[in-house]
């Protein structure tokens, strides 16, 4: 096998949380390497940045690059999200949110934004791996080493002062760990591609804004409708399996996928409307039982970015900047312990980590249980309350300062019993 190669912090996956870390450390000066087993560009979804993101992007010396292949990649221009039910229609403008920072981002094709912020970490000192795969993992020791099979199947060691865990779905150190924690939410499936979506001058549909969809029939089920600046778009469909099986879907791995996503869009005539000239030309995938949750997301030696931590759901698109915020806030702590300073991971990494977690999670299971699209479909919200939830959509939900933040559950269902109070109020005899 060879002697075994030494690093100062090993990554595990180039994602954008293994990107944003390896660039973050090359600033400091650290010698990084990062396993990736996949070859970029790879298709992966995941596609609509929120606002948030921007500010982790510039941190980590990343922004400027995606900067300037926007008209190169396609990347559509974001500035907020779309709601539809039936003939209902809600929009928030991320620029008229309640916290400071960036209001507007892009919906990017991931193959081409993570292949350039690996490249680019790569331009920045990192050295990258690709078509490597962890094989082992050695944490007993006070230097993690990783067994790693190269690209011609051989076997090699390479041994770290820190490790880093950024494999996302891979969730490479929980799996060999053992540090998998089941998710408390249901388990939901989504069937997802890519469409030439074929939407010209639709006065009801706004490119700069993701789409998210109701299902008009059963509300647990919802679409998304990411449109890229080419006339193309990511499009998928979420529900819980059982919605699945009433269009005769039952996960078998031969199932038509295309002609199963066509049945249930013909079956919501509001969307169906919107994408009358799509143009279906991508395979169909699917992805079941993503959500995640571990024991722990960080010992003395290592930590787990990003997905590979904890994954909640697509809803409202949190994955790549919890992903970026997981590694904002790791690298600094790891910074600290390379230079021989004590490091409370738990109250200086996880706790503040989930604390924002906490606050996605909140409204994506308020998403499901109807409280949230009460909200977001409601015509009874001052200007000051919609601020506040523009900017938690925006993935501002590390703002200590916006109301909502603090006790976000309960906020969210109050505000909905209101909102709801409001759909459900009769007329006065006025006409008022």
């Amino acid at each position: 096998m060879g002697a075994i190669q030494q690093t100062d912090v090993l990554i595990i996956g180039a994602g954008p949380s293994g990107s944003s870390a390896a660039a973050l450390l090359r600033q400091k000066g650290y010698q990084v390497t990062v396993i990736e087993k996949q070859y970029f560009p790879r298709f992966s979804i995941g596609e609509s940045l929120l606002p948030q993101s921007m500010v982790f992007l510039e941190e980590a010396g990343l922004l400027e690059t995606v900067r300037t292949h926007v008209d190169e990649c396609a990347f559509q221009f974001k500035n907020g999200a779309s709601f539809l039910k039936g003939k209902q229609r809600s929009f928030y403008d991320f620029t008229q949110k309640f916290s400071e920072g960036p209001g507007t981002t892009w919906q990017v094709r991931r193959a081409d934004f993570d292949h350039l912020l690996a490249q680019q970490a790569q331009k920045m000192g990192a050295d990258v791996h690709f078509g490597h795969e962890v094989s082992a993992v050695d944490v007993e020791s006070a230097h993690p080493v990783l067994t790693v099979k190269n690209e011609q199947g051989q076997d090699y060691q390479i041994q770290a002062k820190f490790l880093l865990d950024a494999s996302g779905f891979g969730r490479i150190l929980p799996k060999f760990l053992d540090l998998e924690s089941p998710s408390d939410f249901p388990v939901r499936r989504a069937v997802f591609t890519h469409i030439e979506d074929g939407i010209l001058d639709d006065p009801e549909f706004d490119r700069e804004k993701i789409l998210i969809a109701v299902h008009e029939k059963d509300p647990r089920a919802w679409y998304w409708l990411i449109p890229f600046a080419d006339g193309r778009s990511s499009f998928g469909i979420v529900a819980e399996q059982d919605f699945f099986e009433k269009y005769g879907y039952d996960g078998s791995a031969d199932y038509d996928l295309e002609a199963l996503q066509k049945r249930i869009l013909a079956d919501d005539d509001s969307l169906s409307h919107v994408l009358r000239n799509a143009k279906h030309d991508t395979p169909v995938r699917t992805l079941v039982g993503y959500s995640a949750d571990v024991k722990h997301l960080a010992a003395r030696n290592y930590a787990l970015l990003g997905n590979a931590g904890e994954f909640l759901d697509p809803v409202f698109s949190s994955g790549v900047t919890i992903a970026l915020k997981s590694s904002s806030l790791a690298v600094p702590l790891v910074d600290q312990a390379l230079q021989g300073q004590p490091v409370d991971w738990m109250e200086q990494y996880e706790k503040p980590l989930r604390n924002g977690i906490q606050v996605f999670r909140a409204y994506v299971e308020s998403w499901y249980s109807g409280e949230f699209q009460d909200v977001v479909f409601s015509k009874n919200q001052d200007e000051k309350i919609r601020r506040m939830i523009a900017s938690l959509l925006a993935g501002y939900a590390w703002d200590t300062s916006n109301p909502i933040y603090r006790n976000a559950k309960q906020r969210l269902s109050t505000l909905a019993e209101y909102c709801r109070e409001d759909l459900h109020r009769e007329p006065q005899t006025d006409g008022t």
